[in-house]
């Protein structure tokens, strides 16, 4: 009698980890998946319940190891320091040849009919959580005079994030790390003084 093949969970989710940052969630099939991992479809649901059980594994694993060093630079000494840390970080890693371009929520988030579902309300709570923990980052910067009381941070927030998401669209585009880099360049010289 033959042994059933193990899976090593680890490698399974590298394998899906590079189908869902290549090929966006959608585009990602469990046929896709279970040839690559080499395994069976009912293997497949033993080990991850369904394709959505196994993308919120490999969106959890992502942002905390791929974008911890960007969360990472809140803690930055200044707020000018937290966005110019964060944004280069941010195009180190959209523009990495070692894995596919830009960024992995990024990339599942595009796609899409429009029709809320967990996964969509699982992303948008990704990114309402992030925005508010960099928005309070911002805010304890005003209130301690490190920004001009001018200086909204809802509106740096939004500035931070929009340039992030358009460093990771043109990653996919084809652009690399250097042109991300001047791209952050451009960005600082509208940081307020």
């Amino acid at each position: 009698m033959a042994r059933p093949r193990v899976l090593d969970i680890d490698k399974a989710m590298e394998t899906a980890t590079a189908f869902f940052w290549k090929n966006g969630y959608e585009r990602t099939s469990v046929a896709d998946l279970t040839q690559a991992m080499g395994i069976t479809p009912p293997s497949f649901y033993f080990a991850f319940g369904s394709k959505d059980g196994l993308f919120l594994k490999v969106l959890e694993s992502y942002l905390t190891t791929r974008m911890g060093p960007v969360e990472a630079a809140l803690q930055e000494p200044t707020a000018r320091g937290v966005a110019e840390v964060m944004l280069r970080r941010m195009a180190d890693l959209y523009g990495d040849d070692s894995h596919p371009p830009g960024c992995l929520a990024v990339n599942c988030a595009l796609a899409g009919d429009g029709e809320p579902g967990p996964l969509r309300e699982e992303m948008g709570k990704y990114r309402a959580a992030r925005r508010g923990r960099l928005r309070a980052r911002l805010q304890r910067a005003r209130d301690e005079g490190d920004l001009g009381e001018d200086a909204d941070p809802d509106e740096l927030t939004g500035f931070i994030m929009s340039v992030g998401w358009g460093m990771a669209m043109d990653a996919l585009g084809g652009a690399g790390r250097e042109r991300l880099h001047r791209t952050v360049d451009r960005a600082m010289k509208a940081w307020p003084g």
